[in-house]
């Protein structure tokens, strides 16, 4: 086991899962390694659900499962966590699936984003989750999902939030950023969860592997660090194990990237979230 570290340490993007995963001993593990806070974002509706949502009320039983864990999981951590709220992109290929016609599953998706903007306004949540295929799909579904992300800027311009994007891979989100800047959301509020080093329009999410945290450095621009771990029992330390941003901080340490560690974890934390996460440590 290794011990704490003298920074906080933040996972932008973790799941939790209280239902079928090890939810609030995932984040133990998590804080017995050196991490301190953690941003839990609500696993897709179908993995808690074991169904498709219908309505709104489907979606809220999934963000209440995910503010429960999170709360039991501030109580393990030296520092937080933080939910994050809203709808995978995946969810309008399995609508369609479903016998829904793009524009419904849209209009559904877009129900939940209002449901998850509830819970940044009344409190319990700090951000919204959204975004488009990263797989092949028709014009139809493509065009639905870009409305669906466009709505979810409109409510974190709102709520005045940040909101993270499951997206398509590749580097240029200048017009992902165009579109939030047009509905009054600074586009450095965007994060992409699962970047690599290099992006360019919003704010990256970095998967923390060494290579890609390097050329992150090597940027030298805002980014964060995630593992995109999934808690599924079916799938142990995918996609990142619990310990990865942890370690990956201890070895940026000892490689002298005491800035870096610095801008992923306190700097960039508090532009793009508002938190504090030197200051919510014990």
């Amino acid at each position: 086991m290794d011990g704490a570290l003298d920074t906080p340490v933040l996972d932008d993007h973790m799941h939790l899962d209280p239902v079928h995963g090890r939810g609030v001993e995932a984040a133990a593990e998590f804080a017995d390694n050196g991490g301190t806070h953690l941003l839990v974002v609500n696993k897709p509706s179908w993995h808690l659900l074991d169904d498709l949502p219908s309505d709104a009320e489907d979606f809220r039983k999934v963000f209440d499962l995910t503010v429960d864990v999170v709360e039991r999981a501030s109580e393990v951590l030296p520092g937080r966590a933080w939910p994050v709220l809203g709808v995978h992109p995946a969810l309008i290929s399995q609508l369609v699936d479903d016998g829904h016609d793009p524009a419904e599953a849209r209009d559904l998706m877009q129900t939940g984003l209002d449901a998850a903007a509830e819970y940044v306004a009344d409190g319990p949540a700090l951000g919204l989750k959204s975004g488009r295929p990263h797989y092949d799909v028709s014009d139809a579904v493509w065009e639905a999902s870009n409305d669906v992300m466009r709505r979810g800027f409109d409510l974190a311009a709102e709520a005045g939030c940040a909101i993270q994007l499951h997206a398509e891979g590749g580097e240029d989100f200048t017009e992902v950023a165009e579109w939030a800047e047009d509905r009054g959301l600074p586009a450095d509020r965007v994060v992409k969860h699962y970047s690599g080093g290099r992006l360019q329009g919003i704010t990256k999410s970095v998967i923390s592997n060494k290579e890609d945290l390097e050329l992150a450095i090597e940027e030298d621009e805002p980014f964060m660090m995630e593992t995109d771990y999934i808690d599924d029992p079916d799938r142990p330390g995918a996609v990142l194990g619990v310990k990865t941003v942890p370690r990956r901080v201890r070895w940026l340490l000892e490689e002298g990237h005491d800035e870096a560690v610095r801008r992923a974890h306190v700097e960039t934390p508090a532009a793009v979230y508002d938190i504090d996460t030197a200051g919510t440590l014990e």
